[in-house]
């Protein structure tokens, strides 16, 4: 495992904060030759879109680049656990690997509020979290509590 995916995709999360965005940030590598194929920021906020999630920017850019909707052979690097959302798109998309960084306790789909790749659907990738966590968690804290300063000043 490459901790370097993982500060890319703690790169990305910084860009979605630098717009205000929740920081998370996806990066989808090719194991075979430890390619970047896919990279994602969450979106929300500037799109308008509930489905504008890291990791689905960061799919949907790999499909586009490998020109498929199967992603084989490829591991994703995401500074949080994974949503129920995400986590259905990982499966579809046949990722092998899930490797994130801070776990979720309200949303997160993989070990915190369920387990979806325990549940028997026809696809479970591989899991490892907590990578990198103090920093992807600290992403998170220090974002929501510079929200919360801004919004107390701003009453």
């Amino acid at each position: 495992m490459d901790c370097n995916f993982m500060l890319r995709a703690i790169e990305l999360a910084n860009k979605a904060a630098e717009l205000g965005e929740v920081p998370v940030g996806a990066v989808i590598v090719r194991k075979s030759d430890g390619i970047v194929v896919g990279e994602g920021f969450n979106m929300r906020e500037a799109s308008k879109n509930a489905l504008a999630h890291a990791e689905i920017i960061a799919i949907n850019n790999a499909c586009k680049k490998l020109g498929g909707w199967r992603l084989p052979q490829c591991a994703i690097y995401i500074t949080l656990e994974p949503c129920p959302m995400c986590c259905g798109a990982i499966i579809n998309s046949r990722i092998d690997d899930v490797i994130f960084g801070a776990y979720d306790s309200k949303s997160g789909s993989v070990k915190s509020v369920q387990q979806m790749f325990e549940l028997p659907y026809n696809y479970k990738p591989s899991v490892t979290g907590g990578i990198m966590q103090q920093e992807c968690s600290a992403l998170l804290s220090n974002f929501f509590q510079n929200l919360r300063n801004s919004r107390r000043t701003t009453s």
